[in-house]
């Protein structure tokens, strides 16, 4: 079984003492590659450079939402700069975040509509994140003019939002919220959605699956969500992992290293 862990946070803090063993972990689940997302300025020098000694690994870089109110010409200059890094392969996380309103929403939906300009400009793909915010983040979508060339990270919506996210050209992220008893939405969601335009991601250290939820999480939990996947699609474990790695590929451009291409 080979997988794409399509997010996680591998450079934070949460990993500092016992990297190593998380990613030695994540190798004999049947984890190969994996996409490094560095959310705000300070955490894209270090995932670039755990991208640099760790070949299997890809990087995306970009101001997450929560931190909008940082976006200016000179951060966007910084994105741009980073994402000159042969293993950078996606523009993210961004998006819009009303869950914690760290900045007001029209300061949200700019830094968002710009970089996802700025993903087109690079011809790279980008990672959008919403939290309360769901009407809003397609209604930029569409302003910014589909078809997208995207993933909507950690989804958690309804088949009726899936299948509006899917109609931009968005790929949808399945992260550990597929575990819980209580996801019935997403669970849907994952019966009915083409398996081609799926990808699936840990978010690790957060979003934690079943039977785990409520530690750190890391990369060798996505066996446990593409246990499930094929569970609710009524596949094998095998069909689910090389699709979805299938898909990974295609979207981030990763080759067989690993790396963006």
């Amino acid at each position: 079984m080979r997988l794409v862990d399509t997010h996680c946070h591998l450079d934070l803090d949460a990993f500092d003492e016992d990297r190593e063993q998380v990613l030695a972990r994540a190798r004999a689940s049947g984890v190969e590659r994996f996409v490094v997302v560095g959310f705000e300025p300070e955490r894209w020098g270090p995932a670039l450079r755990l991208a640099q000694a760790e070949p299997e690994m890809a990087v995306a870089v970009g101001l997450h939402p929560t931190e909008a109110a940082r976006y200016n010409e000179e951060v966007e200059a910084g994105i741009r700069q980073a994402a000159q890094s042969p293993s950078v392969c996606a523009i993210g996380e961004i998006g819009l975040d009303y869950h914690w309103m760290t900045a007001p929403a029209e300061v949200q939906r700019r830094a968002f509509l710009r970089q996802i300009a700025l993903a087109r400009e690079m011809e790279l793909p980008f990672i959008v994140h919403q939290r309360d915010a769901a009407e809003d983040t397609l209604d930029a979508l569409e302003e910014a003019g589909p078809p997208h060339r995207g993933v909507m990270h950690c989804f958690t919506g309804d088949l009726a939002y899936a299948e509006r996210c899917l109609a931009m050209g968005m790929y949808l992220g399945i992260g550990g919220a597929v575990t819980f008893r209580k996801a019935t939405d997403l669970h849907e969601v994952v019966r009915s959605a083409p398996l081609e335009r799926l990808v699936l991601e840990t978010d690790a250290p957060y979003m934690t699956p079943s039977p785990y939820r409520g530690q750190r999480n890391e990369p060798s939990y996505l066996r446990f969500i593409v246990e499930r996947v094929a569970e609710l699609r009524g596949t094998s474990v095998e069909e689910v992992a090389e699709a979805t790695t299938a898909n990974a590929a295609r979207l981030f451009n990763l080759d067989i290293d690993g790396r963006a291409a």
